[in-house]
Order: structure tokens, then sequence, then C-alpha cells
């Protein structure tokens, strides 16, 4: 009779040689000698090559063989290497099962990513319940590989449901968990997640003051809330609370003032878009409202210049002179060198060879 350690060494051999089909052929007659010691590692070998050689099926028939064994190591592996392959084809039912078989035969090593995997599809499908016991199972593990990452995760749906608190202690002992040098990714994702715990308990702690607060602490709350929304992401909520703060009477002229307080100082008094601007800021449309400036600024810069690089035929020299004066204008603002370039970048492009010579740092120049 063939000696199974024997074929089973030769096939081992010949897979990390790359010699699949040989490895396999031995793999197999290693299968075919029946209930060896040497079983279970035969047949998550075989899966291995098979998958190796493009062979999923077979790979996945080799995978329940080395499964049914209950052999405590090399069954876990088969399944985890079963749920890996479910996951990469899309089979992701077949994969729960094949990760529910890894958490079935109870082996630390391989329990804790078996978890998170079912957690993660739990989560998936909507079952928040079935979510949060298995990332509660991570957690209590206490693999520093794969805790914080069910700790991240699992305080995310947390803070979707306002449990504030219960998110931060989460987070918390989990930071304790991760080395910040050893694993700086895990640190700065668990630390993240502390800041936006600790800015929804911010905005809960402003909102529940609004209805309790007068005088000079109400239009406070108001721009501390109205600003702080926007950075978990609510900014239809912001708009509301400065909309709500600018309507009564009592704290409009606060909130307003509050509201500027990054317009600066003008000289003149009623700038007929300081209140497009003010609105833009109440309803979280400045960049919407900062591009629609900027385009109609580059048409028209654009009609001017082109003109004026056309030279002064047909023009008296008092408009020539005019059209100079504006083109010369943005320079005083920081952007301003950056629309000079623009300009004569696409002059070029439009015009080739037919277009005129600008000296370096036009139109200063």
């Amino acid at each position: 009779m063939s000696d199974p350690l024997v074929r089973y060494e030769q096939a081992r051999q010949h897979a990390e040689n790359g010699e699949l089909e040989l490895a396999a052929a031995l793999f197999e007659e290693v299968l075919a000698l029946g209930d060896v010691p040497q079983r279970a590692q035969a047949a998550l070998g075989l899966a291995v090559v098979r998958e190796d050689a493009g062979d999923v099926g077979g790979a996945r028939a080799a995978d329940l063989i080395a499964i049914g064994t209950q052999d405590p190591e090399y069954g876990p592996r088969a399944a985890y290497h079963l749920a890996l392959s479910c996951e990469r084809t899309g089979d992701r039912a077949e994969a729960a099962d094949a990760w529910r078989r890894v958490v079935a035969f109870g082996n630390p090593a391989y329990l804790p990513p078996a978890q998170l995997a079912l957690a993660q599809h739990a989560d998936d499908e909507g079952d928040a319940a079935s979510a949060r016991t298995w990332w509660e199972q991570v957690i209590a593990g206490a693999d520093e590989q794969y805790a914080p990452i069910a700790a991240h995760d699992l305080a995310h749906r947390l803070l979707e449901q306002g449990a504030t608190g219960e998110a931060q202690r989460l987070v918390a002992g989990a930071l304790r968990l991760v080395d910040a040098q050893a694993q700086p990714y895990a640190y700065a994702r668990l630390a993240v997640t502390m800041g936006m715990a600790h800015l929804d308990q911010a905005i809960a702690a402003f909102a529940a003051g609004l209805d309790g607060i007068a005088g000079d602490a109400a239009p406070l709350a108001i721009e501390l809330l109205a600003r702080t929304l926007p950075l978990r992401g609510r900014m239809a909520e912001a708009r509301e609370v400065w909309a709500a703060g600018l309507s009564d009477p009592a704290t409009a002229a606060q909130v307003r003032a509050r509201l500027r307080r990054e317009f600066g100082e003008t000289e003149a008094e009623g700038l007929w878009w300081e209140s497009l601007v003010e609105s833009a800021v109440g309803q979280g449309a400045v960049p919407a409202l900062t591009g629609e400036v900027f385009g109609a600024l580059d048409h028209i810069y654009s009609l001017i210049a082109l003109r004026y690089v056309e030279g002064p035929e047909g023009l008296p020299a008092d408009d020539y002179d005019a059209l100079g004066e504006a083109v010369r204008v943005p320079s005083e603002y920081p952007w301003g060198a950056t629309l000079h370039r623009s300009f004569t970048e696409r002059l070029r492009e439009a015009m080739g060879a037919r277009a005129p010579v600008l000296q370096e740092g036009w139109p200063e120049g």
C-alpha cells in the first residue's frame, strides 16, 4: 500500500514548485486511501491547487471533504478557504454558510475573521441585531487585528442610531487594545470615530439647550449648532437652525452678526452682493455661489481681454486704455495671476500660431 505521508509530502513539494497537476494527482491518491491521518491535509491541498488551476468547482468539493473530516486544524482552514472562494465569486449565501462552518469548529485562530465576516454579511442584509451580535463577539475576543475593525464598524452603526455614549465607550475600549505605533491605520480610524462621537455629543448638547436659554447665550448656541451640523453631513438641519435664528426678533440681529463674522469690514455699506453671500452662508451654498461668480467673471474677463490683446485699432484711445485698466484689475487679488495665466493658455489653445505673443507676467509687463 502507498504510504500516505510520503504521497502527501511529494504532493506538497510539487505544489510549492507550481506543478499543479502532479500535486493534484498525488493529493487524490492520498484521498483514495480513505480515512488516513493525512486526509484533511490532502483535501485542503487539493482545494488550493485546484483553485490555482482555475477549477473552482473541484476546489470547493475538496474543501468540503476536508471540512467533513472534522479535523480541528485543517477543517476550519478548509472552511476558511471555501468562504474566501465564495466571496471572490460573489456567492454571498454560500460564503456565509462557509463562515458559519468556520465558527462551528471553534478554532480561535480562525474565529475572529469568520465572526467579522458574518457581521458584515448581516449588516449588508439589514439584520442589525445579528450584525451587532457578531461584532460584539469579535470585540470580546480582543484580537488585536480584528477587534478594532469590529469596534469601528459597530460604533458607526451606534452613532447612526443616536447611541453616542455607547459608541464612545466602545471606541475608548478598542483604543486601549491598539498600539498607535504598530497599527497607525487602525488607531487613526478609531480616533476619527471617537471625534465623530464627540461631535454628535456636542450637537445634542447645543440642540438641547436652545429651548431653555435666552439673551446672549441663544445666538451663541444657534451658531455653534449651525456650524457643527455640517461637519456630520447634516447641512439641511444647519440651514433650518440659521433660518430659525434669523426669523426670531429676539435673536435675529445677533445671529446675523455671527453669520457674517467672516465677511470682514467693507468701506461701503449696503453692497448689493452681501445679502447673497449671507444667504449662501446660511444655506451652505457658498461653493455653488463662488462657482457661479467665478464663471461669470471668467466669461466677462475673456471678452474684455481678447479685445484688448487684438490692439487699439478701431477704438478711441480712451476706450482702449479703459480695457487695459479692466484686464489689470484682477491683479489686486490672490487669484488674479491664475486668471491671467488661464486666459493666456486658452488663447494659445484657441488661436494656435495666430495667437498674439503675450509677454511674461501679462498684463502687468
